[in-house]
């Protein structure tokens, strides 16, 4: 068996998935990067290479992410592609027909216009943690909440909070306020990741034609109350691909397959990407 790697290396979590010569996905790994993106990667290979069979050949290796550069270094990748590139490909990928792709991530925020499957222009937020999903990750720890319990509350919200701010501090400080005049829990949470929506379109939606079909990828859109926030926003529907949290490795490693000759007579080597020093080092 052969594939390609495609590696995303963000700030909050790293992917990495195995692509087939006829651009299947055939596995995946998904940590936490913990400030330490090589340590994780070598964690997340280590997975991999435990469950694939010893035959399996590595055509390539193609990285993405905030830690592209220097993990692009340390495996010998043979693509480097930014995270703007790697989302489009995926959204066009699974949806051929995609407009616009909402992308939200630990650290970043995007938003993407396509046109015939090829990026025409994009806007991206990196300063402002308040249309994040760290501040969402970080605001469900307060409510003593996991992700999964916050998307499954915000639903049965039936009069959500209305938070004016748009900086994190802000936020917090009216979500606390409401908390304390005796909001219930499912319109704080609801009234949060509304917030977060408007935000956001405010932000990288200044401006913007945002036409359908809209994809919505990244993390974030694990979350029903977030897509359930965006649509009531928008006014339509938005389409959420399959394991939307790892679309930034699934499209790099799409990109790296369309730029190389999978017939080619040179023979995969056997894990290229585990053979270097790094990756043979113990943990």
């Amino acid at each position: 068996m052969n594939i390609f790697l495609g590696i995303d290396s963000g700030s909050v979590s790293t992917k990495v998935i195995c692509l087939s010569p006829s651009a299947e996905l055939t596995d995946l790994v998904y940590l936490p990067t913990a400030g330490d993106p090589l340590n994780t990667l070598r964690l997340a290979l280590r997975q991999l290479q435990s469950r694939l069979p010893e035959s399996t050949g590595v055509l390539g290796v193609a990285v993405t992410g905030s830690a592209r550069e220097l993990v692009a270094e340390t495996v010998g990748a043979d693509m480097l592609k930014n995270e703007i590139s790697s989302q489009a490909k995926a959204a066009a990928h699974l949806i051929p027909e995609v407009k616009t792709v909402i992308e939200i991530g630990g650290q970043d925020s995007k938003l993407i216009l396509l046109e015939n499957g090829f990026v025409v222009d994009f806007a991206m937020n990196t300063i402002c943690a308040a249309g994040t999903g760290s501040f969402l990750e970080h605001q469900s720890r307060r409510l003593d909440l996991s992700l999964e319990e916050m998307g499954q509350l915000a639903q049965l919200s039936q009069n959500p909070i209305e938070l004016k701010g748009r900086c994190t501090v802000f936020v917090e400080s009216d979500m606390i306020h409401f908390q304390q005049t005796g909001s219930s829990r499912p319109d704080i949470v609801y009234g949060l990741c509304k917030a977060l929506a408007r935000n956001y379109l405010n932000d990288l939606g200044l401006h913007k034609e945002i036409r359908q079909p809209v994809v919505f990828q990244g993390g974030v859109a694990r979350n029903p109350a977030m897509k359930k926030a965006f649509e009531e926003e928008l006014g339509f529907s938005l389409i959420v691909p399959p394991r939307p949290e790892i679309t930034g490795a699934w499209g790099v490693a799409l990109l790296l397959r369309q730029d190389t000759n999978i017939n080619t007579t040179a023979k995969p080597t056997n894990f290229r990407g585990f053979e270097t020093p790094f990756l043979r080092e113990k943990v």
